[in-house]
């Protein structure tokens, strides 16, 4: 996008917040150096620019299908600490990533109100991550994990809920900043069916705290 373009889009209140928490995340890991915080405002107005160029519009009274992404941008702030706060670089790794099929998994802006979806899966409101992805997880969760399953059942909670928040954040809050680099590369090298199965080994792991605070 152009800088003059660029200059003309603002970050939301929700965004605001998610930039202050990802840089004071970067100072804590040591990733950024002063000033970092224009950098990662450059990349996501960037970023908002380049994908309202494919985007629908849509005329729904729902509030995720306004034109602007709800949430905040936790893929593009992942990889910016990935490149130590480096905005061209991040960019431009953003740019050739949203070329491969993986990009409509891990980043999920990508594809929010997207001409690349059908119009009646745009309408529903429903991002493909949750009925690609996390119908998955359950079905296996069933098959690997029934005990895990069931619990869940019991609770009237859904284990897709949980993984969608997990994979939404890219696993922030949840996992160390390694593991987290770790899910993101696995993702891209061998395909975004790794996405699942680092769910279902997340509650494997989680097993024997999850029976426990089933039986209380």
């Amino acid at each position: 996008a152009m800088d003059a373009d660029v200059k003309n889009e603002s970050l939301s209140f929700v965004q605001q917040l998610g930039v202050e928490m990802t840089i004071r995340y970067g100072k804590y890991l040591k990733l950024l150096k002063e000033h970092a915080e224009n950098g990662l405002c450059f990349v996501l107005m960037n970023c908002e620019k380049f994908l309202k160029q494919q985007q629908r519009t849509v005329a729904s009274s729902l509030c995720c299908l306004q034109e602007r992404y709800a949430g905040y941008d936790w893929f593009a702030s992942s990889v910016f600490l990935i490149m130590s706060g480096d905005g061209e670089k991040t960019l431009t790794f953003l740019q050739r990533f949203s070329r491969l099929l993986v990009s409509a998994f891990l980043w999920l802006p990508r594809l929010h109100i997207s001409m690349h979806l059908p119009i009646t899966t745009v309408e529903s409101g429903i991002h493909p991550v949750y009925f690609c992805c996390a119908h998955h997880i359950e079905m296996l969760l069933k098959a690997e994990l029934p005990l895990v399953f069931s619990a869940f059942h019991m609770s009237g909670f859904t284990p897709s809920q949980i993984c969608l928040q997990w994979i939404t954040q890219c696993f922030w809050n949840y996992m160390d900043w390694s593991e987290i680099c770790h899910y993101i590369a696995i993702c891209i090298f061998l395909g975004p069916d790794y996405q699942i199965y680092m769910c279902i080994s997340v509650f494997r792991h989680l097993q024997q705290d999850i029976l426990k605070h089933t039986e209380a």
